[in-house]
């Protein structure tokens, strides 16, 4: 059964965050990626009648965890962070005049392990290159690729810790590891899936070449 994928777009830069249910009718979510404030999260949670069981952070830039603080004290689910970025959680951050709140997180993330919540397994992959730490999550044919890969596009290069060797490496591992049809939900703009943009993304072109 295929699971059930609620898209939020949030916070200054319209970030995407996801709310992520085994099935419909599910009592227990996960969210990807709290990228504004958390009473909106809160609200698409209580319209699904679903509580937050687990927050997963795919990198630490800042658009990517505004709302990670105000969700976790508000229901105590515990933050998964990858190892490689988590100085970005733990220090507190203004940009553009908004204020990320620090958070120390409950279970850091390498890649490779296994994510057990809410009747939900989610593959961890270590995925750097648009940050050091980057990490993506798959499960039952969904990916939630952070800002590695997006339709049509690719993560940024020019950031800190960036790097497109690294970026190209990291999306030549989810392509190798992953199926075609694989839908993958990035964290900004619209779903694509992972064959669509290995054939018609113009950054991947490298990937295309026999």
């Amino acid at each position: 059964m295929a699971l059930v994928v609620e898209q939020l777009s949030l916070g200054p830069l319209g970030t995407n965050c996801y709310v992520v249910l085994a099935e419909r009718g599910a009592t227990d979510a996960v969210v990807v990626d709290p990228s504004g404030p958390a009473p909106e999260i809160l609200a698409r949670l209580g319209e699904l009648g679903a509580s937050c069981a687990a927050i997963l952070v795919t990198h630490g830039h800042f658009d990517h965890i505004l709302g990670v603080a105000e969700l976790a004290e508000s229901t105590g689910a515990p933050v998964y962070m990858p190892v490689g970025d988590r100085a970005l959680l733990e220090t507190p951050t203004e940009v553009w005049g908004v204020l990320v709140q620090a958070w120390a997180p409950d279970v850091l993330v390498e890649g490779g392990e296994t994510v057990e919540a809410a009747g939900i397994s989610f593959e961890a992959l270590d995925v750097p290159g648009h940050s050091p730490g980057h990490i993506s999550y798959y499960a039952d044919g969904s990916l939630f690729s952070g800002d590695v890969l997006f339709a049509g596009s690719v993560g940024r290069t020019d950031l800190p810790g960036a790097d497109w060797d690294t970026l190209l490496a990291s999306i030549r591992l989810l392509a190798g590891s992953y199926p075609p049809d694989t839908a993958v939900y990035p964290g900004h703009g619209a779903p694509t899936t992972l064959g669509g943009e290995l054939e018609r993304n113009p950054f991947l072109a490298e990937l295309r070449t026999p």
